[in-house]
């Protein structure tokens, strides 16, 4: 007898356009059962689901697959489950927010295992996206392929020019097997959050819609492409970063075409020494440079593993495959620009600050959330730069996040993903290296162009703008009331205060009020006169001055209030 399911849970798989991947469904229900995952199978309602259409499942679970550890067991059935499902699991590995060191550890084992597609089967396509046979585009295409994933492949050619380029094709029909993944992905995450609670915490659905749009894009050659160049437009200055070119007359979404540069592989250290370069000098350039992705331009490589890293005969360092790249807004870059400040100046607070502003509204202990972070503060407070953790570091932070059931937001996870990279990579070439003692000068340049008048200024004019809006927004709010009060239906709740004390009162909010404007107003003076070309003198000084004490009356004066 099968073992009963949800019907709720068998009614939603069933649902919006799913009887068309039943087969995909099947298997997937096979392998789960095959791993001794039964109970998953019973509580998502697959079984019925199954039956519903007409399809048997074989309930026996392998003896060997289940005294294997869960964690083990769960790799090994995405694995068994093809390319989206390990894409899956490899997203999953950067999610130590999310998952204990032990699946942390599995996920990571993932690999794409996709055996190369004769060049044969992909001339057909090849053709198609080109407009005329692979022939009279290349001069010569080697039928091996350099690497293979589960999206496409790469193959060495060379031009009719003689430039030697390497072509990336999409495996033909992938993008509808993914899609049928996906939509299944999405129906599983929906039901899993509602029968299985030990699932619901890591809000499955959340991570499925994540990974769909990471996928879609990763399918999509051209954005590679456009990322490449994005990058390499913020690197047009330095001679010793080289980013491949694009032959945009070749490339569209399911094909591209880009330089093919030579060079040692980015762990291959002994074939450095041979060549008489410095791998210390590598770590600081390639280390360099991802901080300036990160910091400055908020727009970096997500995966800087030593395969997409090549080192170049004059030391140089080429980025290969931007499939999977990193975005952080002006605010985020912020943030980690306060966070990494703090702990490099050791600023408990500002660290603890940051912290709190990414845990967002989730339903959290925050005096038990603040404690753990001032622990965590105090754990590294004095260590040295030289000799600071980062990969132990970011991995205390998650740990904490892990602990309060909070996800990370996306950017972030690819910002940590990449730093524990670069991290990695650059101790192989330099034991000594340090990510956060690299990372101070662009702190600090960061954290003095916050300060300058300009920026003063623009946030200046921003407070100005959102206290004009706010006022805007209540004028309405008077005009509902006026029109309520004129049609005899506007009511007031009136508690009567000693005429005194409500006298003083209104002298009192009057008072700071006017102080405040005028502080205000001091600052956006002071400011325009710093950032102006000319001299502003004792004027700019006096200014800032008038506009301390006047802050410093206030917060007195709010101070006192609150003690009587």
């Amino acid at each position: 007898m099968n073992p009963p399911s949800s019907p709720k849970a068998s009614t939603l798989l069933l649902g919006m356009g799913l009887l068309r991947d039943i087969g995909r469904l099947q298997t997937i229900a096979t392998v789960m059962i095959r791993f001794g995952f039964v109970d998953v199978v019973q509580r998502l309602g697959l079984a019925q689901a199954l039956a519903s259409a007409g399809k048997v499942l074989r309930w026996e679970s392998a003896e060997q697959a289940a005294r294997l550890p869960a964690p083990e067991r769960i790799r090994l059935a995405l694995q068994a489950l093809g390319p989206t499902f390990i894409k899956a699991g490899q997203i999953m590995a950067t999610r130590a927010d999310l998952f204990g060191p032990e699946l942390i550890a599995e996920f990571e084992k993932l690999q794409d295992k996709v055996e190369a597609q004769p060049f044969e089967e992909l001339r057909g396509q090849l053709s198609e996206d080109l407009g005329a046979p692979p022939e009279e585009i290349f001069a010569a295409i080697d039928p091996t392929p350099l690497a293979c994933a589960s999206i496409g492949q790469v193959h060495r050619a060379r031009l009719q020019d003689g430039s030697e380029v390497i072509l990336k094709i999409r495996h033909p029909g992938i993008r509808a097997v993914i899609e049928a993944d996906l939509r299944l992905l999405t129906r599983l995450a929906e039901v899993a959050e509602r029968e299985l609670p030990a699932l619901a915490r890591y809000h499955p659905l959340d991570m499925v819609g994540q990974f769909a749009a990471s996928l879609r894009q990763e399918l999509d050659l051209a954005a590679e492409c456009g990322n490449a160049e994005r990058i390499a437009n913020n690197f047009a200055g330095d001679p010793h970063i080289r980013i491949p070119a694009v032959h945009w007359e070749w490339t569209c979404e399911r094909m591209n075409v880009q330089e093919y540069i030579a060079g040692i592989p980015g762990r291959d250290i002994p074939a450095m020494l041979a060549a008489g370069l410095d791998p210390r000098l590598i770590a600081r350039r390639g280390g360099r440079a991802v901080l300036k992705m990160i910091l400055e331009d908020g727009f970096f490589h997500a995966d800087p593993h030593p395969g997409n890293l090549l080192v170049l005969p004059d030391g140089g360092i080429a980025f290969l495959d931007f499939g999977m790249v990193g975005r952080l807004t002006e605010t985020r870059r912020n943030q980690v620009v306060r966070m990494l400040l703090g702990l490099t100046t050791r600023d408990a607070r500002a660290t603890t600050r940051v912290l709190l502003e990414w845990a967002g509204d989730a339903p959290i202990e925050p005096e038990q959330l603040q404690s753990e972070v001032e622990a965590f503060i105090d754990r590294y407070h004095g260590v040295p730069l030289k000799s600071l953790d980062l990969t132990a570091l970011l991995g205390d932070v998650t740990g904490i996040f892990r602990r309060h059931e909070i996800a990370l937001p996306a950017d972030l996870v690819l910002l940590i993903k990449a730093m524990t990279t670069l991290d990695g990579l650059a101790r192989q070439l330099d034991p000594e290296f340090q990510v956060v003692e690299e990372a101070a000068p662009f702190l600090r340049d960061i954290f003095l162009e916050s300060m300058g008048p300009d920026v003063l200024l623009k946030k200046g004019w921003q407070t100005l703008a959102g206290s004009i809006d706010a006022l805007a927004g209540l004028l309405p709010e008077l005009q509902r009331s006026v029109q309520a009060a004129r049609r005899g239906k506007l009511k007031l709740n009136v508690e009567l205060t000693p005429p005194e004390l409500l006298g003083a009162g209104l002298d009192r909010a009057a008072n700071r009020l006017a102080v405040g404007l005028v502080t205000a107003a001091l600052i956006i003076a002071g400011a325009i006169m710093a950032g102006s070309a000319g001299d502003p003198g004792w004027l700019g000084p006096s200014l800032f001055a008038g506009a301390l004490g006047g802050g410093l009356w206030l917060a007195l004066s709010i101070w006192r209030s609150g003690r009587r």
